[in-house]
């Protein structure tokens, strides 16, 4: 097979390939984002390998970003190809940031369906088996997103979903970690609509973490369904086995939320119902309450402090890009007098 290196420089706009599409479009694209990480990597590529082996009737692509690694993933990549049974593109991004590398394998994908799989993961094998049924409906204008299970007994259990029954999210239950990123589908005219990742986002970038959970909101702000199903399973080898990795997850997982929050302040306001619970919950846990997570030790006060300094970050990040008011006066009265002008 062969491996294509597509150096992106760092202007360069998101953007799903046009139709029509040619007549070996895959049936999926498998996007990796990767950084440094090429032990857990290679067998996150295996794992892929195998499932598609295991159901080859399903026509299958790999795009593995490779965003700025200095490890060797690159020569990696190159030698996997030769031996690849699916086709593998290889994209390089030396800006950094997990949403700048998804926004980059989303510009490179040209499967039906795209699958979001971190590179710490690996696929259960009937993954595709299970894809494939979910997304036989028809039924394309939603997020799916499927089980995600410790990889690793050793590692602590975080960043997993095992819930054995479907649900679809609701204004009701905070969108964090309701999908998980790590494992997170959807058909490419969903991608399409919803657009880019906010590269603001997410690890890598200014606020950290949540690029996933933004774009569940912003899917649902379209109007589409967000899915969890209790199959399509992949197993997490996050490498977390003491409370300080995980307590340093937590606070970034909601620092990123708070930003999310007066991002879609005017449009969800029901995210700030979360706030308001986890802000109860915190002064309970004062007077005896429970903790957030009572196996792990996890308080509820990480989350509203980290909250509030998520969106305290988003509004300087807001603030520093607005012009100066005599700029924006200049460029206002400028607009005015072509407006005028115009025949």
């Amino acid at each position: 097979m062969n491996v294509e290196r597509h150096p992106l420089p760092w202007h360069a706009p998101p953007a799903l390939p046009a139709q029509p599409w040619p007549k070996q479009q895959p049936a999926v694209s498998f996007i990796v984002c990767t950084r440094d990480r090429l032990a857990v990597l290679e067998a996150c590529i295996d794992s892929i390998r195998a499932a598609c082996r295991a159901h080859p009737a399903f026509a299958a692509e790999l795009v593995v970003v490779d965003n700025g690694s200095r490890d060797g993933t690159a020569e990696y990549l190159s030698a996997a190809a030769a031996t690849s049974d699916i086709t593998l593109t290889a994209v390089s991004l030396a800006r950094p940031g997990l949403a700048a590398a998804r926004n980059a394998g989303l510009a490179r994908a040209r499967g039906r369906v795209l699958v979001f799989v971190d590179d710490d993961c690996r696929l259960d094998g009937n993954y595709l088996v299970d894809l494939e049924r979910h997304y036989a409906s028809g039924d394309k204008w939603l997020i799916r997103g499927g089980r995600v299970e410790i990889g690793d007994t050793r590692d602590l259990p975080f960043t997993i979903k095992r819930c054995d029954k479907r649900e679809v999210l609701t204004q009701a239950v905070h969108p964090g970690g309701f999908v998980l990123g790590c494992n997170m589908t959807m058909h490419r005219e969903v991608a399409a609509l919803i657009g880019p990742f906010d590269e603001r986002f997410g690890a890598g970038g200014a606020l950290r973490s949540a690029e996933d959970t933004d774009y569940l909101v912003r899917a649902m702000l379209a109007g589409m369904a967000v899915e969890y199903v209790p199959d399509m399973t992949i197993f997490h080898h996050h490498g977390r086995r003491d409370r300080e990795a995980v307590d340093r997850l937590h606070r970034d997982y909601h620092f990123g939320n708070g930003a999310l929050c007066l991002k879609h302040l005017g449009r969800a306001p029901w995210l700030l119902r979360h706030f308001y619970w986890a802000a109860r919950a915190a002064l309970r846990e004062l007077a005896g309450g429970p903790r957030f997570d009572g196996d792990l030790s996890l308080s509820h006060w990480p989350i509203v402090l980290m909250n509030l300094a998520g969106a305290a970050k988003f509004a300087f990040l807001v603030l520093a890009r607005r012009p100066p008011r005599q700029a924006r006066s200049a460029q206002q009265t400028t607009e005015a007098g072509v407006e005028v002008s115009a025949p």
